[in-house]
C-alpha cells in the first residue's frame, strides 16, 4: 500500500500541475489509499514542525529558508497548506517508492489542530510553537482543549521544544514533554511595553496551579514577562534567545552582540525572527547567515504586503483572530497619513462562522482624523458597519456589497489605502488591488 499511496500522490500532482493547479488533493487521495503512510516513510536530517495561532507562516518559511541557506536541500510546505493532507502532499511529492524522502531537511508548518496526527507519525527534530491565542472558535474550539490536543501527544516526544518563553499557554507545554529538551525565545521589554493590557488575554491563570499570574510587562495580549507566585511557574530568567535593543522605526533588534534588521514590521513580528533565531541555534548555523535570510525576506502574502497603484499606496493585511488583528490596528494607528480603510469581513468556514471577534477587536486605534472614510464589505459587511458605530465612527462609513467596488472607491478617494480582509477574502481582495495597480 506504501508504494501505490506514494506513487499516486506524485501521479496526482503532476497532473494538478498541468492545470495549474495544487493544494492538498493529492495528499488526501494518498492517505486515503494509506491511511498511515505518513508513519512509513524515511527522513534523513532535521525535520522542524512550526505551530501556533499567529505567524507560523511566516516563522516556517523563514526557517525553510534559513535551512537552505545552510546548505540543506529543505522539502515544506511554503504555500500554506498546513493539514495533514497538504503537509502529506508536500512530503509525498519528494518521496520515491521505497519510502525515502528525497530531501535532507523537512520544514512543515502544522495547524494546531494537525499537531496530533504529525508529531507521533515520523521523528520530529524540533516543534517550534509561536503562540496561542483564541482564534476560530468554531472550528478550533476554546483554546484549552486545543493546547490540550497537543499536549497528548508530548509524552513520548524526544525532540526539542521551541517555546516562546513570553507565552504562558505555550511555557505549559513543557511540563507535558518529559523527554523532550527545551530551547525558549523571547523579546526583551521595550519602549512598547506596557505595565498593563486592555487586550483580550488569555493569559491570566497559572496553567500548573490555576493561580493569577503577575506580570512584570506586556508586550500585546497576554505576552509579557510572567510569573506566578504561588508555584513558580513563569518567564525563565534566562531565555536562550532573547531579542534586544528593540527599534521598531528603524525595523531593527539585537542579539549576541548583533544587530538584525527585523524582515515584517511591528513588535509581534520579532518574536517570528526570534524563533528562526532560535532554531539555527539548536542545528548550529551561524547567525550571519539568518541576518541573510532576514533582509532578502519576501513580503508575505496579506503581510503588510504593500502595492503602489498610480501613485497611491495601498496596503493588505490579514486578519483573523483579536489578537493579530489588534497587531495590525497598530501598524495602520503608527502610519500618520490622511488614509482610507476597506475592511472586508467574511463568514465562511474557513473564517470561522463566528465573527464576535470583531468586539475584541480595537478597531478604535483608527478612528481618528487620519482616517477620511470606512468601506466595509463581504459576508458579514453589516456586523462590521455596527461595530464601527458602536465604536463611536462618525466619519463617512460606506457599506458596498462588491468588495472590487469598494476597493475602487476606496482608491479613487485617497492617496493611502489599507485593506483589511479576512481569510477567504484575502485572494480576492489582493486580486481587486491588483486591479487598481494595472489600470
Amino acid at each position: 500500500m506504501k508504494n501505490l499511496s506514494v506513487a499516486a500522490v506524485r501521479l496526482s500532482r503532476w497532473l494538478l500541475s498541468f492545470a495549474g493547479r495544487g493544494g492538498s488533493l493529492p495528499g488526501q487521495i494518498g492517505l486515503k489509499i494509506d491511511p498511515q503512510i505518513l508513519s512509513k516513510i524515511r527522513i534523513t536530517g532535521p525535520v522542524v514542525v512550526v505551530t501556533g495561532t499567529n505567524g507560523k507562516t511566516s516563522t516556517a518559511n523563514l526557517i525553510a529558508d534559513l535551512l537552505q541557506e545552510a546548505g540543506y536541500d529543505v522539502v515544506t510546505n511554503r504555500k500554506g497548506d498546513n493539514l495533514r493532507e497538504g503537509i502529506a502532499t508536500a512530503l509525498l511529492s519528494r518521496t520515491s517508492l521505497s519510502g525515502t524522502v528525497k530531501a535532507t531537511a523537512a520544514v512543515l508548518e502544522t495547524d494546531e489542530l494537525n499537531v496530533k496526527y504529525i508529531l507521533p507519525a515520523f521523528p520530529v527534530t524540533a516543534l517550534v510553537v509561536t503562540n496561542f491565542f483564541r482564534d476560530q472558535l468554531d472550528r478550533a474550539r476554546e483554546m484549552e482543549q486545543l493546547i490540550e490536543s497537543i499536549e497528548g501527544v508530548l509524552e513520548p516526544f524526544q525532540g526539542t521544544l521551541v517555546l516562546n518563553a513570553n507565552d504562558p499557554n505555550v511555557m505549559r507545554l513543557a511540563d507535558k514533554a518529559p523527554q523532550a529538551s527545551v530551547v525558549t525565545f523571547g523579546v526583551a521589554r521595550n519602549q512598547e511595553s506596557t505595565r498593563v493590557t486592555g487586550e483580550a488575554a488569555e493569559g491570566k491563570f497559572c496553567p500548573r496551579c490555576s493561580r493569577p499570574l503577575v506580570y512584570d510587562w506586556y508586550q500585546y495580549s497576554h505576552i509579557g514577562r510572567f510569573r506566578c507566585e504561588a508555584c513558580g511557574f513563569g518567564t525563565p530568567d534566562t531565555i536562550d534567545v532573547n531579542l534586544e535593543d528593540i527599534d521598531l522605526s528603524a525595523g531593527t533588534f539585537a542579539w549576541n552582540g548583533s544587530t538584525f534588521h527585523n524582515p515584517y514590521e511591528g513588535l509581534y513580528s520579532m518574536y517570528n525572527a526570534a524563533a528562526v533565531l532560535a532554531l539555527g541555534k539548536l542545528l548550529g548555523i551561524p547567525a550571519p547567515k539568518a541576518e541573510a535570510v532576514f533582509r532578502h525576506a519576501p513580503q508575505p502574502a496579506g503581510r503588510n504586503e504593500t502595492f503602489e497603484a498610480d501613485g497611491r499606496r495601498i496596503v493588505l493585511n490579514l486578519v483573523k483572530n483579536p489578537t493579530g488583528a489588534n497587531e495590525v490596528m497598530k501598524v495602520i494607528e503608527r502610519d500618520p497619513a490622511l488614509k482610507q480603510i476597506v475592511i472586508v469581513l467574511n463568514d465562511r468556514e474557513q473564517d470561522g462562522r463566528d465573527v464576535s471577534w470583531i468586539y475584541d477587536t480595537h478597531f478604535e486605534k483608527f478612528m481618528n482624523p487620519a482616517t477620511q472614510a470606512i468601506w466595509c464589505t463581504g459576508t458579514r459587511s453589516g456586523d462590521m458597519g455596527l461595530r464601527m458605530q458602536y465604536g463611536g465612527w462618525t466619519g463617512p462609513l460606506h457599506m458596498v456589497s462588491d468588495l472590487k467596488e469598494a476597493v475602487h472607491e476606496a482608491a479613487a478617494a485617497g492617496d493611502v489605502i489599507y485593506v483589511v480582509a479576512t481569510y477567504t477574502a484575502l485572494v480576492p481582495a489582493r486580486n481587486a488591488i491588483l486591479e487598481e495597480v494595472r489600470k
